[in-house]
């Protein structure tokens, strides 16, 4: 079963891509659905993240995680190397948690 899934959604991924690679030029977007289509995909981005950060089973995953995910953003934004940013973060929520802190 976890086979079929697979391939079904390797299938549709490939027909979404194939897609538009055959409608290019037959899909005349306006002016201003093309310059929103980069935005949606960084907006699509930040919501994934953000519910990744916030949520665990369907329920608030606790103050650790956010806060580390926090830290690791702000260490981004100051252009930290990546090792350092993830480490942070992880270390963050780690101790936080070690603290008692859920």
């Amino acid at each position: 079963m976890l086979i079929a899934v697979i391939v079904a959604l390797a299938v549709g991924t490939y027909g979404f891509r194939l897609a538009g690679v055959l409608l290019h030029d037959r899909l005349d977007l306006p002016a201003p659905l093309r310059r929103m289509l980069p935005l949606a995909a960084a907006a699509l981005l930040a919501a994934l993240a953000g519910t990744a950060a916030l949520t665990d089973s369907g329920g608030f995953a606790g103050v650790a995680r956010p806060l580390g995910v926090a830290v690791g953003a702000a260490l981004a934004w100051l252009k930290a190397p990546f090792v350092v940013v993830v480490v942070s973060a992880a270390a963050t929520a780690a101790l936080l948690r070690l603290a008692g802190v859920p």
